[in-house]
């Protein structure tokens, strides 16, 4: 009976038998569930230390740049497996793959509780890294193998509130676990979470796929990613404590740099690429990739930013500071419902458009914070941000993964989240160095001593988030004129759609696809 029960969990599903009659069957609903659920705790963790950051500094003594390697490297990890994906999910089989991510998730919460060294801390993050990074490619690679294609954009906002609601949920929780029983609480939880989504994975979770035991990957190319973005990033990050001619800043970018043109070099030129960047080459794709990077980069260093202003400059406790980046995960939440069904209905053009336009009004909004600004407009302006890469990201990724060819969406998924995570990473210290270099130049400005840090500090955070307003600004402006084509869609179309459902005309609902006379003509 046992030998069975096994068996039937090993029992892949095909497409046919995962949808019917326009709808999930139960055991597709039930593993797609559990996917969904792994994914949204390693998005979770990723920026759940962000609250806690200032209390991890002050204990270990560290500056605030090493420090966010907590969050950094979160992403720079994720953004180094998610290359190996591709591979993985042809070698081995979903079970296996998920069951031994979560084991290699819990080993490392584990290990960030029990560390009394920043050093151990920073391990068990790299393990969770590991273990969560091929969870958000396999649930999308998963989603796009079972749904068709006028489905996929309401699958994708469902399933994606589990990568965008996740880290603003993080942040508040951290805060206030922090406050209650200190940051090492957080990783006692996370521990025992990883325990029962290793326990779901083990006995409600069915493969999806088929195996290829033949495929081999090329571990000199993940070598070259890791020592391509892991350089680059250490010497960024190091430019704040030391200078650019220093032997800890230069030789680490110039590493970085050779292995990052290397890796690209050797994936056009492999026969089996680790990457395959070849999908570069649909515009479509590469636009919307672009674009979806942009939004990482501009969205991960506020999150890092905005707790240092809440606490330090303001005085607010580290509960205060999660709870005023809640109300964007509901935000989020909202969007990333509506934005998938809107992108099936009208197409990506307006629906990308809308959330750029308001990503882009409240990054302005919030750099006008100061030192007396009321915390809930704070809070407001973060509702609104979150809103904006609600109706953004997700809409986005789906229509450039939708230019795709079938056989080759697992290469794109694959190409489209390395460049997020490796922009998301590289955001964080790149952002937070450029304010604090503002900051100490305002400080001098000032004639410096200990009652004008605050006010320098306050307007370090208003030329990082001003920055990344003109990120945003970059995104409004890509989104206009190359987000075109196929599913793409008009303003013009969502116009009649509209009027045509409050009856003020009355004619047949034009197809998502535009016509290349439309496509040139789009407002």
């Amino acid at each position: 009976m046992r030998k069975q029960e096994l068996a039937r969990q090993g029992r892949t599903l095909s497409k046919d038998g995962a949808f019917v009659n326009g709808k999930l069957t139960h055991e597709a609903f039930l593993s797609l569930a559990i996917l969904t659920v792994i994914t949204f705790l390693g998005n979770f963790t990723q920026l759940q230390l962000a609250s806690a950051l200032p209390t991890i500094v002050d204990e270990f003594h560290i500056t605030l740049t090493t420090g966010q390697w907590l969050t950094s490297v979160f992403q720079l990890v994720m953004g180094v497996m998610v290359p190996l994906t591709g591979f993985l999910t042809k070698r081995f089989s979903t079970r296996q793959i998920v069951i031994t991510s979560m084991a290699v998730f819990t080993l490392g919460s584990l290990l960030s509780w029990q560390s009394q060294t920043f050093a151990l801390v920073l391990l068990g993050r790299i393990l969770e890294a590991v273990g969560t990074g091929t969870m958000w490619p396999v649930l999308q690679i998963t989603v796009f193998s079972i749904y068709p294609l006028a489905k996929r954009g309401m699958a994708m906002g469902t399933v994606g509130l589990a990568m965008s609601v996740a880290p603003a949920i993080g942040p508040t929780l951290g805060g206030w676990q922090t406050d209650a029983n200190g940051w090492r609480s957080i990783f006692l939880t996370l521990s025992i979470c990883g325990a029962v989504a290793l326990l779901l994975s083990i006995f409600g979770l069915r493969n999806f796929g088929q195996r290829d035991t033949s495929v081999k990957a090329d571990f000199f190319s993940v070598a070259l990613s890791i020592f391509g973005f892991g350089g680059l990033m250490f010497g960024f990050t190091n430019i704040e404590n030391f200078p650019i001619t220093s032997f800890m800043t230069w030789p680490f970018m110039l590493v970085g740099l050779i292995g990052i043109i290397w890796f690209v070099l050797r994936q056009l030129h492999h026969d089996k690429p680790l990457l395959d960047l070849h999908v570069l080459r649909i515009k479509n794709f590469t636009v919307g990739t672009i674009i979806a990077s942009m939004s990482f980069f501009a969205f991960s260093s506020v999150t890092v930013i905005l707790p240092m202003y809440i606490q330090t400059d303001r005085g607010f406790s580290a509960t205060m500071s999660g709870l005023v980046m809640l109300p964007g995960a509901i935000g989020t939440a909202i969007a990333q419902f509506f934005g998938g069904r809107l992108l099936d209905r009208w197409g990506a053009r307006p629906v990308a458009m809308t959330g750029c336009s308001v990503l882009l009004l409240g990054t302005i909004a919030m750099s006008m914070i100061g030192a007396n600004t009321w915390i809930g407009l704070v809070s407001i302006c973060q509702f609104i941000r979150q809103i904006g890469m609600g109706f953004t990201l997700m809409p986005l990724t789906t229509w450039s993964l939708n230019n795709l060819a079938p056989k080759d969406v697992s290469a794109g998924s694959a190409v489209t989240n390395t460049a997020r995570q490796i922009a998301g990473a590289v955001g964080a210290p790149i952002l937070v160095i450029l304010m604090e270099t503002i900051t100490a130049l305002r400080h001098n400005a000032m004639g410096g001593g200990h009652s004008t840090q605050i006010a320098a500090n306050i307007f370090g955070v208003q030329w990082a988030l001003r920055i990344s307003a003109l990120i945003c600004l970059g995104m409004v402006l890509l989104v206009y004129f190359g987000v075109r084509g196929n599913g793409a869609g008009s303003g013009r179309q969502m116009t009649r759609m509209l009027l045509r459902h409050m009856h003020i005309i009355h004619t047949d609902t034009p197809a998502v696809t535009a016509s290349p006379a439309e496509s040139k003509a789009q407002d």
